[in-house]
């Protein structure tokens, strides 16, 4: 009988999988001093510390492969989670120095991961004046454990954030262009995945306008190049969600702009609805995640700014007519555990407050969306809510690793403490979570699927 573990062993030990990881019988120990309610935790794998960042997923001939950019590292890691209670870390691919290599995502047998400009005042070892790579590399999945690399689109500029690939033949980008300040949406045609090439873009006006180009760094995230217009910070966070021809796009302060791609040439505005004021401006919306089967989008922002300044906000947008969003609720603010020295999480160290969610809704091995929404919330943890009422979404249960014992990059500034950047939620029901000094969570809800009435 065809035994793939021993197969594999065999390989890894004689060196035909250069740069793969062995698999191990025994599943890695957990981490003992997390909190949960109505969430377990079933493995961890602290990806030879390589904390992870952005996650995706690929099922493939029964089994599951795992994704993940990298945060501090140059490159992405790939684990096998077919067995969840066993991640197996089964290959780990270098990236360029002197690059950020965060994001991650796929469909059509093509992985897409981001290169980025670092941070300007990087203090871990990238160089802001030195060379770096950018843009898009493309990998082709035949063989999932070791993907081969097919293509490469450069933007020109400082590179590209939180991409979209949905699959087909256009890739969405939140790119740095020459003469933009700021990230602009991008759409690059791979019919040919060796020779990408941009067939159309969209702006905020102003970002193309050398005098209002001069947001000076204030925080350790000013990498993305933000645009200052009128007082507020402008620049497409990503990635755009694509339902039919429409594009959904998170843009910061400008908030969440909707655009008809009909003529991908030629992208349209259609709609925007503003969050900044009342909420903060530099990431004023983050993530978008469109569910036109239910009628609503699910928008929230990135705070970091250790709790100061402005509020961040995560709601829900009424969308049955897309030229009108309307915010119709907010997500109610997570509650320390009992016994916590704060008040708020805003008092606690590290960056608080909402980041990714559970959005790739185009990957078939992704949960669909439903009653149940999954949010990384940095030093609150993972926070899941009921949202079978879009106007009274509820928390239903939350998981807060334990804090990290070892600093692996430089945030956050401060204490150490636990800082969940990114969930995906499989089809199985496993839930993913990265931190940025820990490894990768492997967790399992086991609350109500409706909270009380």
């Amino acid at each position: 009988m065809f035994d793939r573990r021993a197969v594999m062993k065999g390989l890894a030990a004689t060196g035909v999988l250069a740069g793969c990881r062995s698999w191990s019988a025994e599943p890695p120990p957990i981490p003992a001093g997390s909190r949960a309610w109505n969430v377990e935790a079933i493995a961890y794998h602290d990806l030879e510390q390589r904390p992870g960042f952005k996650l995706t997923i690929l099922e493939r001939g029964g089994r599951w492969y795992l994704y993940t950019g990298c945060f501090w590292h140059r490159g992405w890691n790939i684990l096998d989670v077919t067995d969840p209670a066993r991640p197996q870390l089964v290959n780990f691919l270098q990236g360029p120095d002197n690059t950020f290599t965060l994001q991650v995502d796929l469909a059509d047998n093509t992985l897409i991961t981001s290169l980025e400009k670092g941070l300007e005042n990087a203090p871990w070892g990238l160089d802001p004046k030195g060379p770096y790579e950018e843009g898009v590399l493309l990998w082709d999945l035949t063989d999932p454990i070791r993907p081969r690399r097919v293509g490469h689109y450069r933007t020109g500029g400082r590179g590209t954030h939180r991409n979209g690939y949905q699959g087909g033949r256009y890739m969405h980008l939140a790119a740095g262009a020459p003469g933009f300040t700021g990230n602009i949406y991008s759409i690059v045609d791979i019919q040919d995945r060796t020779r990408p090439k941009e067939v159309g873009r969209w702006w905020v006006p102003g970002q193309d306008s050398a005098p209002n180009a001069s947001a000076p760094a204030r925080d350790e995230m000013a990498s993305h190049g933000f645009c200052n217009i009128d007082g507020k910070d402008v620049s497409l966070h990503g990635p755009a969600v694509i339902e039919g021809n429409r594009a959904w796009l998170p843009y910061g302060a400008p908030g969440l702009v909707v655009l008809d791609i009909s003529d991908v040439t030629r992208p349209r505005q259609i709609a925007r609805i503003p969050f900044s004021p009342p909420f903060h401006s530099t990431f004023g919306v983050h993530t978008v995640m469109p569910v036109p089967e239910r009628g609503v989008a699910y928008v929230s922002s990135e705070d970091t700014s250790y709790g100061k300044g402005a509020a961040h906000f995560a709601g829900i947008v009424d969308i049955r007519e897309p030229t009108k969003p309307t915010l119709i609720s907010l997500f109610p603010e997570p509650i320390p555990p009992q016994g916590a020295s704060y008040r708020s999480f805003a008092e606690r160290p590290g960056w608080s407050g909402p980041h990714n969610t559970n959005q790739l809704q185009h990957n078939p091995a992704v949960q669909k969306q439903g009653d149940l929404f999954y949010m990384a919330h940095f030093n609150a943890g993972l926070r899941i809510y009921d949202v079978s009422h879009a106007r009274l979404p509820r928390e239903v249960g939350w998981f807060m690793p334990p804090d990290p014992t070892k600093r692996l990059g430089p945030m956050p500034q401060g204490p150490l403490v636990t800082q969940t950047e990114d969930v995906l939620v499989d089809r199985r029901g496993n839930i993913y979570i990265t931190d940025k000094n820990q490894g990768l969570w492997v967790l399992r809800y086991t609350g109500p699927k409706r909270a009380p009435a």
